[in-house]
C-alpha cells in the first residue's frame, strides 16, 4: 500500500520555500503562480533541476556548510547543493536506511566508487562514509581499484553471516564480476549506476544479469539519489524503487511539464523530498520514469535533449 505524504507537511514546506528560497520564489513569479492561492500538493509547481548549476538554491539565510557537486565532463557546468543543515541529511539518510534494510551499524560496507572517489564533494561518497563510520566493522571501507582484496573479503563475511552491503558503479562491479565471480547469496549487492565511457552502455536488465549469474544472485539492488535530493529511493531487485515517507515521485507530461500522468504510464519523473527543507523540495528531474499503483517507480531513461548524468542512470 502507497504511503502518502503529510499534506500540511508539504505545503508547510511549499509555503516556507515560496517565501524564503529566492530562486523558487522568482520561478514562481514568472510562472505567475501566487502561493496563497496553492492548497493541495497537485498545485505546486516543480523547480527545474538545472536551476542547481545556474544559481545558488538555499531556503533561508543561513551558510552551507558543505557543498555537494555533481560530476561532469571536462568543461561542462556541474550542479551545486549548498548545505546548510548537514544533521537534517545525516538524518534522512539513517531514517531511510533502517526502514529498507534495518540498522547500519549490523552491517559491514563495502564500497566500490572508484569514478567517484577520484572527485570532491561527490554525495555518494559522503553517504558511504558516513556509513561505513556507522557501521566500524573493521572490513567496512571504499576499495578503489583492489578487487583482489575485496574479493577475499567478500569470500569471509559471507561465509560469517555477517550483514553485508556491496556498493558500486556499474563499470566497477562488471570488472569484479569478470575477475572474481564468487557466491554472494548472503550480500547485498547494490549498483549505482555510471558507465561513463568505461565501457559500453549495457541497459539495466543485461547489466543486472551478467552480475546475478556471476554472484549467484537472483537480485541486484539499486539505489536512486542525486546530488539535488537528500533522500534516496532504493530498490531491492528488479529496477523498482520505494521512497522513504517524507519522500515521493510523481510522473509528468514529457510536453508538458504542469500536467500529471497516471500510475503505468511513461513521463518525467518529479520529486517531493521534505529533506531539502532548506533548498528546494520540489524538483522536476531530467529523468524518465513510470510510477506503480503501491507509489513504487521505475527508471526508463533520460530525455534526449538533457546532458548525461554520472550518478545513477542507465540508459
Amino acid at each position: 500500500m502507497e504511503i502518502e505524504l503529510d499534506e500540511h507537511a508539504v505545503l508547510e514546506t511549499f509555503r516556507l520555500q515560496a517565501t524564503e528560497n529566492p530562486v523558487y520564489k522568482k520561478y514562481l513569479e514568472l510562472l505567475k503562480c501566487h502561493p496563497e492561492d496553492v492548497q493541495e500538493t497537485g498545485q505546486i509547481p516543480f523547480m527545474p533541476i538545472e536551476f542547481f548549476k545556474t544559481h545558488r538554491v538555499v531556503t533561508g539565510s543561513g551558510k552551507e556548510t558543505r557543498v555537494f557537486e555533481s560530476s561532469g565532463t571536462t568543461g561542462a557546468q556541474t550542479s551545486k547543493h549548498y548545505i546548510l543543515n548537514e544533521d537534517l541529511y545525516l538524518d534522512s539518510l539513517e531514517s531511510g536506511f533502517r526502514f529498507f534494510f534495518g540498522d547500519p551499524d549490523s552491517f559491514c560496507f563495502l564500497a566500490l566508487l572508484p569514478s567517484y572517489l577520484e572527485r570532491r564533494n561527490s554525495s555518494l561518497v559522503f553517504m558511504m562514509d558516513h556509513l561505513i563510520r556507522k557501521s566500524r566493522h573493521p572490513l567496512s571501507g571504499f576499495y578503489l581499484n583492489n578487487l583482489a582484496e575485496l574479493a577475499e573479503n567478500l569470500k569471509s563475511l559471507a561465509a560469517s553471516g555477517q550483514k553485508t552491503m556491496l556498493i558500486g558503479v556499474s563499470f566497477a562491479l562488471l570488472d569484479l564480476a569478470g575477475q572474481f565471480p564468487m557466491d554472494l547469496r548472503d550480500v547485498l549487492v547494490i549498483e549505482t549506476g555510471g558507465m561513463k565511457g568505461r565501457r559500453e552502455e549495457l541497459t539495466r536488465n543485461e547489466l543486472h544479469d551478467i552480475l546475478k549469474t556471476a554472484f549467484h544472485l537472483e537480485k541486484i539492488g539499486s539505489e536512486y539519489g542525486m546530488t539535488e535530493l537528500l533522500s534516496q529511493a532504493w530498490s531491492t531487485g528488479e529496477g523498482v524503487y520505494r521512497t522513504p515517507d517524507w519522500m515521493q515521485v510523481l510522473i509528468r507530461d514529457p510536453y508538458d511539464p504542469f500536467i500529471r500522468m497516471p500510475d503505468g504510464k511513461s513521463g518525467g519523473i518529479d520529486v517531493i523530498d521534505l529533506a531539502n527543507r532548506y533548498s528546494c523540495s520540489f524538483i522536476q528531474t531530467q529523468d524518465l520514469g513510470r510510477r506503480n499503483p503501491d507509489g513504487s517507480f521505475e527508471v526508463l531513461g533520460r530525455f534526449d535533449n538533457s546532458d548525461l548524468r554520472g550518478c545513477n542512470l542507465l540508459i
